[in-house]
C-alpha cells in the first residue's frame, strides 16, 4: 500500500526508549536544546506582532519566487556581509528542508547521488529519501581543527553524483569551509559538471572570523546557497527561508528556470510572513547578541570544568551553536549517553547520531541556559 521510500524503521532508538521510560515529574538537564524560541531568549514581540499585522495581505499576488520587497530585505542582508546578491537570483521558500528538495528535484533523477559530509546533520537522509535521492557520504577529518577530506570526497564521486553538499559552518562539528576549499571545491564541481549546494543557517555565529566567506554568489561553479530565520533571527516558528542561486552564467540561467517552475507549482511561501520579512530580519541583530553570548560563556564553562579534569577534551569549534566531547571510548556512545540519563538525568546525544564513524564522542548544545548548562556538564563530567 505504501511507496517504498517511506519504508523506514519507525521504532524509537534506544535512547528515546530510556527518555520515555524515565518516571514522570523526574527532572533531566536537556543538554541537546536545539529551539531557540524554547532557551530563554528574550524577543521583542509587540515588533514581530506589529510586522505581521501590518503585512498585507488581503489581495493575493503570486510570485513564484517570492515578493520582491522580501527578496530585497534578503538581499539588504547579504549587503551587510559585502555581497552583491540579485533577487532576480534567489527563490523564497518556507524553509532549507524546502530548498533542498527543489535543488534535488531540479538536477537529480530518481536513484542519482548527492554527497553529504560526515559528521553533519542527520536529516539528510530523510530528506533524500522523500526526493527519491541516493546519499553517499564523503568524511571530514580532524587534526588540531576540522578540514574536508578531498581525497575521499573524490574517491566518493561515481557517474551517478550530482552533488556536493557542503553546510558552512557544518552542524555539529562547527568547521568553516576555508578560501581554500572553496577554491578546490569549485574545481572538481566544475570539471564533473556537479552542483555545489551550501547550507548556510549558521553563518553568523561565528567564534573566531567576524566575516567567513559565503558562498552565496559563488561563481566557480553552479550553486545553491541557502539559509534562513530559523536560525538567523531565531524565529523557526516563521517558516521563511531562501534559495540563491549562483556560477556560470549559462547553468545560472538554466538552472533559476527550473526552480521557478517548480517553485511557481507549489506557491508554499504564506503572503502575510513575506511581508514581515524585512523586520523579522532588522530583528536579528538583538537575538544573536544574546545568543553568542551565552555560547562563549557555556564554551568558557565547558573548557573550565575540562581543564579539571584527567580525562575528555572538546574538539575545536570554528562557528555555530554545538560543542563535539571527545570521551574516553570504554562503551559505546550511546551506552555512555542512556547511562548519563538514566544515573545522573542528562540528556545528551551520542556521537553516533551524527555519523561520527568511533565511540568516544558526545555532542551538547550551547544554548542551553547557563545555569543548567554548568550543572549539566558538572554531571556529565563525574562520569569519569
Amino acid at each position: 500500500m505504501f511507496a517504498d521510500r517511506t519504508n523506514w524503521d519507525f521504532a524509537p532508538n534506544r535512547l528515546s526508549k530510556a527518555l520515555a521510560a524515565l518516571p514522570a515529574g523526574r527532572p533531566v538537564i536537556d543538554l541537546t536544546t536545539s529551539n531557540p524560541t524554547a532557551a530563554g531568549f528574550k524577543y521583542d514581540e509587540r515588533t514581530f506582532r506589529r510586522a505581521i499585522r501590518s503585512s498585507v495581505f488581503s489581495r493575493y499576488e503570486p510570485e513564484a519566487k517570492g515578493l520582491l520587497h522580501a527578496r530585497r530585505a534578503v538581499a539588504e542582508y547579504y549587503a551587510a556581509r559585502k555581497l552583491n546578491i540579485s533577487t532576480d537570483d534567489m527563490i523564497l521558500t518556507t524553509s532549507t528542508s524546502e530548498a533542498y528538495s527543489f535543488v534535488f528535484r531540479t538536477i537529480c533523477n530518481p536513484g542519482d547521488e548527492i554527497l553529504v559530509p560526515a559528521p553533519s546533520y542527520p536529516l539528510f537522509a530523510f530528506l533524500a529519501d522523500i526526493q527519491d535521492v541516493r546519499l553517499a557520504r564523503y568524511p571530514l577529518v580532524y587534526d588540531h581543527g576540522w578540514q574536508l577530506d578531498f581525497h575521499a570526497l573524490e574517491q566518493a564521486i561515481t557517474p551517478r553524483t550530482r552533488g556536493i553538499i557542503v553546510v558552512n559552518p557544518n552542524n555539529p562539528t562547527g568547521h568553516f569551509c576555508k578560501p581554500t576549499e572553496i577554491v578546490r571545491l569549485n574545481e572538481i564541481c566544475s570539471s564533473r559538471r556537479l552542483a555545489l549546494v551550501a547550507d548556510e543557517v549558521f553563518l553568523d555565529f561565528a567564534l573566531q572570523s567576524k566575516n567567513p566567506p559565503s558562498l552565496a554568489g559563488n561563481s566557480g561553479t553552479l550553486t545553491f546557497t541557502m539559509s534562513g530565520i530559523s536560525k538567523i533571527s531565531g524565529l523557526p516558528q516563521m517558516k521563511a527561508a531562501w534559495l540563491i542561486t549562483s556560477g556560470p552564467e549559462q547553468w545560472k540561467a538554466a538552472a533559476l528556470a527550473r526552480l521557478e517552475l517548480i517553485a511557481d507549482t507549489f506557491l508554499s511561501m504564506n503572503t502575510v510572513i513575506q511581508g514581515a520579512i524585512p523586520e523579522f530580519l532588522k530583528q536579528r541583530r538583538g537575538f544573536q547578541k544574546q545568543l553568542m553570548a551565552r555560547v562563549r560563556k557555556n564554551l568558557a564553562e565547558l573548557d573550565k570544568q575540562l581543564s579539571a579534569q584527567k580525562v575528555g577534551s572538546r574538539l575545536a569549534i570554528e562557528g555555530g551553536w554545538y560543542a563535539v566531547l571527545r570521551v574516553p571510548a570504554v562503551r559505546s556512545d550511546e551506552d555512555l549517553a542512556i547511562e548519563l540519563l538514566t544515573r545522573k538525568g542528562v540528556y545528551v546525544h551520542p556521537g553516533h547520531f551524527y555519523d561520527f564513524q568511533a565511540d568516544g564522542y558526545l555532542v551538547v548544545s550551547l544554548i542551553v541556559p547557563e545555569k543548567d548548562f554548568a550543572k549539566g556538564m558538572k554531571l556529565l563530567l563525574s562520569m569519569f
